[in-house]
């Protein structure tokens, strides 16, 4: 079922909201101070490509830089991507076939306002690991 939603999700969401990731992670490679968020950028436009199957967790080992990028984030990239999922959302929930796509486009908003800290994981070693 995860690769069917997976195919659906590339089709009508996953290419477009993984080129504006793509388009973010440039523009913060291009200003060398950003270099990171083009890193993280870059990781998270995988997972907008292909979300079914994977989770976000938070990071353990992140701190105090990780807020402050974060705050940086937001400002160069974040909303923008962030509204691109709320869009793509809406737009999804309008078909009953699209409504699952649309609650995943929801719920990569957090990760696309404030990316640092988090990592994308499998979903089964996420369940092993907490025993679910």
């Amino acid at each position: 079922m995860k690769t069917i939603l997976n195919i659906i999700w590339l089709v009508l969401a996953g290419f477009w909201m993984a080129l504006g990731y793509v388009a973010a992670g440039i523009l913060c490679c291009i200003l060398i101070i950003t270099i990171p968020f083009g890193i993280a950028s870059f990781r998270i436009a995988g997972y907008a490509l292909w979300p079914f199957g994977r989770t976000v967790v938070d990071k353990p080992t992140s701190g105090a830089w990780s807020v402050i990028g974060n705050v940086v984030w937001f400002i160069v990239a974040g909303i923008w991507l962030a509204i691109g999922h709320i869009a793509t959302g809406i737009a999804l929930c309008l078909t009953i076939i699209g409504i699952p796509l649309g609650i995943a486009s929801f719920k990569m908003v957090p990760i696309s306002l404030f990316p640092l800290g988090k990592d994308i994981v499998p979903s089964d070693r996420m369940m092993a690991a907490y025993g679910q």
